[in-house]
């Protein structure tokens, strides 16, 4: 499967006093990286791809990073859910290139 998520803290000391919150953000990216699962991150999303339980598990493990940086966590989780496949984080990608490379003839 592949999960994408976003994590936000609030409440406490959540954001900075520039209403970022790059160092919470940045102690669930850590775990992320950590647990060895093809990962990517983007401005808005991290996304990971592993089995049901390797993907929950990290995703639990971010979620209460974040916890510490606040009294309240935001979890926006989407999933894929495609028993078998795996390398679909690039797999996908490919075959829309593939695709956009047909139709640009």
């Amino acid at each position: 499967m592949i999960v994408a998520f976003s994590l936000v803290p609030s409440g406490g000391r959540a954001s900075r006093e520039d209403g970022g919150v790059a160092d919470a953000v940045a102690s669930a990216v850590r775990i992320v990286q950590e647990s060895g699962l093809p990962h990517h991150t983007s401005s808005m999303f991290t996304e990971i791809e592993g089995s049901w339980d390797e993907v929950m598990d990290v995703v639990k493990r971010a979620t209460e990073a974040v916890g510490e940086y606040g009294t309240r966590v935001s979890l926006v989780l989407k999933a894929d859910i495609r028993p078998g496949r795996t390398g679909e984080m690039t797999a996908k990608l490919e075959r829309l290139q593939t695709e956009l490379d047909k139709q640009q003839g």
